[in-house]
């Protein structure tokens, strides 16, 4: 049966591998929050740019300054895709770092658990044993004051 200090030793282990899968699921929240951010930063700025071209076109623009723009609208839609596939990746990662993360918790708070169950027993045997050697003390008083 391990002791209660080894227990101890174990479960701080697991807390610390707790902990720090705790931090690298926040990491990765924080990147996939970070990567919508920039999503939404683009798509704004895509707008405003198409208002803008929108706006030259209404007064007028020859027919190479409306290529440029359009090919710059191309470039940021790429851009556009390329984020959604970082997101979609970053949203992956946040899964795979919350499970294991979960996983952890599981495995600490089973540790946790069993050293509970184990200073459980161990208190009860401890009990007995004072329980024990009450009862031996009452009998050799017991027995002294019979013989005197």
């Amino acid at each position: 049966m391990a002791s209660l200090s080894q227990l101890e030793l174990v479960l701080g282990i697991e807390r610390k591998k707790d902990e720090a899968l705790a931090r690298q699921y926040q990491q990765a929240k924080d990147h996939l929050f970070a990567n919508q951010q920039k999503l939404s930063s683009l798509e704004q700025y895509r707008l405003d740019y198409l208002k803008l071209i929108r706006q030259k076109a209404s007064e007028g623009l020859n027919a190479k300054a409306l290529i440029q723009h359009q090919s710059f609208v191309g470039k940021l839609d790429k851009a556009c895709e390329q984020q959604v596939e970082l997101i979609n990746q970053a949203v992956l990662v946040s899964n795979q770092r919350k499970e294991q993360w979960l996983t952890q918790q599981a495995k600490t708070q089973a540790v946790a658990k069993f050293m509970d169950k184990q200073k459980q027993k161990q208190a009860l045997i401890e009990s007995k044993n004072e329980q024990k050697l009450f009862d031996e003390l009452s009998s050799l008083a017991q027995y002294k004051r019979a013989i005197s």
